[in-house]
């Protein structure tokens, strides 16, 4: 069975909320290709996680047999958000672009995520490179927008863009490899023009037909996954 992990993250509410409709939009048109797929809702942008502080720090980086009743306390919401993560196959986030970064909620929700011992591993016998992601697979599907445009590579704001490159700077505490980051934007929604219009439409479109992807792909593990169980029943 899919797992599909829906992250919202911005501030405004449902009806003014692109990032929102796209993220509906992509889940609905999953669900419909594939019905028998699992949905986790989290929306973090109407109810944000608390900030990180020394008592999180605390008890993160001190070892589970050590801990504390408190500690474990301070970090049942992590561990909660973790096991969200874990469970996805497609995680998919509504994460609009706010002064060109990511919105604070979202920066929060991956603090929480980011856990020694649970999402990656550290080890100075690596050298320069101690950390090791512990979650593999995954697939995330960034759904944004952009009150201005021109945020993509080789774009005349592409400099001013730190929301894409942050996002895939962190995909490896979510077991997500950076080829496996699927970027859709809704740019032009200052202007509020044609150029929106079409971008939005844009979008769409795009959404709905990465939706119908994995599904598909999905299914077709599904039924491979079958075919050799029932090779495997027949051969015993």
């Amino acid at each position: 069975m899919t797992t599909l992990l829906r992250i919202d993250a911005s501030a405004q509410q449902q009806d003014r909320s692109l990032t929102r409709m796209l993220t509906t939009l992509f889940t609905t048109e999953l669900l419909h290709a594939n019905p028998d797929a699992k949905v986790i809702t989290r929306d973090i942008g109407q109810d944000p996680v608390p900030a990180i502080d020394h008592p999180f720090i605390h008890a993160a980086f001190t070892p589970p047999e050590a801990r504390e009743d408190w500690m474990a306390d301070r970090l049942a919401l992590s561990d909660a958000l973790i096991d969200e993560v874990v469970a996805a196959d497609i995680i998919v986030l509504g994460a609009p672009m706010y002064n060109y970064g990511m919105p604070a909620a979202l920066k929060g929700w991956i603090d929480h995520i980011a856990r020694i011992g649970r999402t990656f591993s550290f080890d100075l016998a690596r050298g320069d490179f101690p950390i090791e992601p512990i979650l593999k697979d995954k697939h995330l599907v960034v759904l944004s927008s952009r009150g201005e445009f021109g945020f993509e590579p080789g774009g005349p704001r592409a400099h001013m863009n730190v929301l894409d490159p942050a996002i895939a700077a962190c995909a490896h505490y979510f077991g997500v490899d950076t080829a496996n980051i699927h970027t859709v934007a809704i740019e032009y929604q200052e202007f509020k023009d044609a150029r929106h219009d079409r971008s939005v439409m844009a979008a769409k479109d795009t959404a709905r037909e990465l939706a119908r992807r994995f599904a598909q792909v999905a299914k077709q593990t599904i039924s491979e996954s079958a075919s050799k169980a029932s090779v495997a029943r027949a051969a015993e």
